[in-house]
C-alpha cells in the first residue's frame, strides 16, 4: 500500500463530500491492491485484461440478444483467483414483437 492515493481533481466544498471521495479513492486503492496480490500482476495488466471482454447487442428476425465476447485463458484465471463467477454468455434476449 505504498502508494500516493490520487485525490485530484476534487470538486467538492463541503467537508462531508471531500472526506467521501478520500475515502472512496482509499477504497478504490485498496481493492487493486487486493486484486494484484490475489493474482500477482499489476493493476494496470489486470485492468487492461479485463477490459476486453464486451458485450455486444445482435438483432434478427428471431429477436435481439446480447452477447459477451469468450473469455480468454488470462481473464479466466483471473476471475477464478478473485473468486468472481464466469459472468453469463447471454445477457438478455428479446423475441420480436408480433403484429
Amino acid at each position: 500500500m505504498k502508494q500516493v492515493i490520487d485525490l485530484r481533481p476534487v470538486y467538492h466544498r463541503r467537508e462531508d463530500r471531500i472526506r467521501a471521495h478520500v475515502i472512496l479513492c482509499w477504497l478504490a486503492l485498496f481493492l487493486a491492491r487486493i486484486a494484484e496480490n490475489a493474482c500477482g500482476q499489476t493493476w494496470p495488466e489486470l485492468r487492461r485484461e479485463l477490459s476486453r471482454i464486451h458485450i455486444g447487442t445482435f438483432t434478427g428476425p428471431a429477436g435481439t440478444f446480447r452477447q459477451r465476447t469468450e473469455l480468454t485463458k488470462p481473464q479466466r484465471d483471473i476471475l477464478k483467483a478473485l473468486q468472481i463467477d464466469v459472468p453469463p454468455r447471454i445477457y438478455q434476449l428479446k423475441l420480436p414483437v408480433e403484429a
